[in-house]
């Protein structure tokens, strides 16, 4: 049997005063400042009689020039008590042990580790020195690591917490699948009130086990071809115990590499009832605070909503249907083909960063979360995306007040390079300094109209179509 390693042991040479031989002082010198970083000859009284440093960054913080110092007048405040007790114990014969002290610096404390040894029988020690910024600069990561996987595990308890309450509290059964065993993972309170079964009786028995037994094949090869392909149509079966007949609908997901099954079941008389919900829908869609937009596989638009209409700076739906959504959302040849590579490989993307360029120039800082959606005569019976698009732009709209912050700055057109082409922030700076001119104009008039086309050079006519593009129209009291 092999012994246990007594891993706080340590392993000296057992013949110290015969094995090395005699050491030639040049030799000794060479091995004391080769094992560390910084090496000091001191006196027995601490004052430093010669130095040898290895590491070229402490000679730029001056190590080498404290010839002829005191050690301790070279240590911060704090540390001077440190070397006191190393001097004290080496001149004693004391064993000898690490200590750390700081070294002021003009770009921070220097942190060094020292072991200090007295030089044989003389009146000289040898303090030997590491330089631990390097390990400090590893805790601080670590540390910084530690804090971004606390953050990112409670991001994860609250996103768990919202989906089991938003899966406890859902009217509609739901059942989670594993696509390999078929059994039941997950059920929630819904799914146990239809079967009429005891709250977790569902968890851990085969998923054929809700419908009858002669449809029990049904629902397996339902679930086979939904593993398949995404726009498998909802089947209708017979649930078991006489509970009567439920659209069950089934798609595919992955979870930690896992293939999983979400089920949903509608029982037989809300199917009917469904399509009286239609139009509601429809209507609730359409009165999103966010805009929302479906595009078919193509990325051609088949529907919007108001908001996308606004987002897109377009009159009417029409302008929109059988546009490409390139043609708005994101940099040019970047965000929409990672967006899309994204969602048909994972089913869904949440919260992507990226812009959206209105018909009249106006650009918006946005978030889209898609998935794909489910066939449908919009889509042709073909696979098609659902587009949900968030406006997070910060920049006001409206004019600032005097003495504020002007709507657009010179960093901010800067920000837009690598977003837009060169002749597009051409313009918006362009636009920019017209804007600005009228409202030193308006400013300087006290807001006259006719006043500041005057000093502008243009005519009155020209100056008002200039206030109702750029918005500044409720600047003015009258016109004059």
């Amino acid at each position: 049997m092999n012994k246990p390693i007594a891993l706080s042991r340590k392993a000296t040479f057992a013949t110290p005063d015969t094995m090395p031989g005699a050491l030639s002082a040049g030799v000794a010198a060479t091995l004391l400042a080769a094992v560390g970083d910084v090496a000091f000859i001191l006196s027995a009284t601490g004052d430093i009689l010669d130095i040898a440093v290895s590491h070229g960054d402490l000679v730029n913080h001056g190590f080498a020039d404290w010839v002829g110092s005191a050690w301790i007048d070279t240590v911060t405040g704090e540390s001077r008590t440190k070397i006191a007790e190393m001097l004290a114990a080496a001149t004693a014969g004391d064993t000898a042990r690490w200590r750390q002290v700081n070294h002021p610096a003009a770009g921070g404390d220097v942190p060094v580790r020292y072991l200090v040894i007295a030089l044989g029988e003389g009146e000289r020690l040898i303090a030997i020195g590491r330089d631990m910024r390097g390990a400090a600069a590893m805790q601080q990561r670590l540390l910084q690591t530690q804090q971004s996987l606390e953050r990112d595990y409670i991001r994860l308890r609250q996103a768990e917490t919202r989906y089991r309450l938003l899966f406890d509290m859902a009217s509609e059964p739901v059942l989670i699948v594993d696509a390999e065993t078929r059994r039941i993972r997950e059920a929630n309170p819904a799914a146990h009130d239809l079967l009429d079964v005891s709250d977790g009786a569902l968890i851990g028995n085969p998923v054929n086990m809700i419908v009858a037994i002669e449809q029990r094949d049904d629902l397996i090869a339902h679930l086979g071809a939904s593993e398949a392909a995404d726009d498998v149509r909802p089947v209708i079966l017979r649930l078991a115990n006489r509970r009567g007949e439920a659209r069950i609908s089934v798609r595919l997901f992955r979870q930690a590499r896992t293939p999983m099954l979400i089920l949903r079941i509608e029982p037989a008389e809300n199917t009917i009832a469904g399509h009286r919900f239609d139009a509601t829908l429809a209507e609730v869609v359409e009165r999103m605070p966010d805009a929302f937009v479906l595009v078919d596989r193509d990325m051609t638009v088949l529907t919007a909503n108001a908001a996308f209409l606004e987002l897109t700076e377009l009159p009417s739906i029409d302008r929109v249907v059988g546009g490409r959504l390139g043609t708005w959302l994101g940099r040019p040849g970047i965000d929409l083909e990672l967006i899309v590579g994204q969602l048909r490989e994972h089913g869904s993307v949440r919260n992507v960063a990226t812009i959206l360029r209105g018909a009249a120039g106006a650009q918006e800082e946005i978030e889209i979360s898609g998935v794909i959606a489910p066939s449908g005569p919009l889509a042709g019976q073909g696979e098609c995306y659902g587009f949900t698009i968030r406006n997070v732009g910060r920049r006001l709209r409206s004019v600032p007040a005097a003495g504020g912050d002007v709507p657009r700055s010179v960093s901010q057109l800067t920000e837009l390079v690598g977003r837009m082409s060169l002749k597009e922030i051409v313009r918006e700076s362009t636009d920019m300094i017209e804007r600005l001119c009228i409202e030193a104009a308006l400013v300087y008039t006290s807001d006259n109209r006719a006043s500041a086309a005057e000093i502008l050079g243009v005519s009155r006519q020209s100056l008002y179509s200039k206030l109702h593009r750029h918005g500044l129209g409720n600047l003015v009291s009258g016109d004059n």
